[in-house]
């Protein structure tokens, strides 16, 4: 048998065999990573909220926790949705909505990217003009990791689309 597999040339299946190993093995990188959380983000939102099918105002989900969610549709485009997530809490330094979570939803590649997470607090507020593309890239996939966690919260919180009532 074995002088079998030497004449065939199925010497190599070893080689191959550590190839494939080593590619099993190998973890996903981080910007695959940050792009599978912006895909997962952006199913989760759809089950929860269906922001796709809300028109542009501000909504309230009551949930059974007792921490009133607001969310706003802030604008709509053919492929793009962005919003923005806040309980109804004030920060006492600001007046703003703390925790908050400002996102785009793009319907066309299915996917949801955190913008912000605190009101006025773009990415050039937080980390200057000039930030290397490593803090950048940090700083996305905090706020992305954040949002992933927060949407799990609410989902055990019982906030839904169907809780959802519209405000004037």
């Amino acid at each position: 048998m074995c002088r079998l597999v030497a004449r065939c040339g199925i010497a190599t299946i070893g080689r191959m065999d550590s190839i494939l190993q080593s590619r099993i093995l190998q973890r996903p990188s981080r910007f695959s990573y940050l792009m599978g959380l912006y895909g997962a983000n952006y199913w989760q939102l759809t089950r929860l909220f269906g922001p796709r099918t809300l028109e542009i105002g501000s909504y309230r989900s009551c949930g059974n926790v007792g921490l009133p969610l607001r969310i706003d549709i802030l604008e709509r485009h053919p492929f793009t949705t962005e919003l923005r997530l806040s309980y109804e809490m004030l920060d006492e330094l600001t007046g703003q909505p703390d925790p908050s979570a400002h996102m785009r939803l793009f319907s066309d590649a299915r996917v949801a990217e955190v913008t912000a997470c605190y009101f006025g607090s773009r990415l050039e507020d937080v980390l200057g003009r000039s930030a290397p593309a490593a803090t950048v890239f940090k700083h996305r996939l905090q706020m992305n990791s954040f949002l992933a966690k927060w949407l799990d919260f609410l989902e055990q919180s019982g906030h839904s689309r169907f809780g959802l009532e519209a405000l004037t």
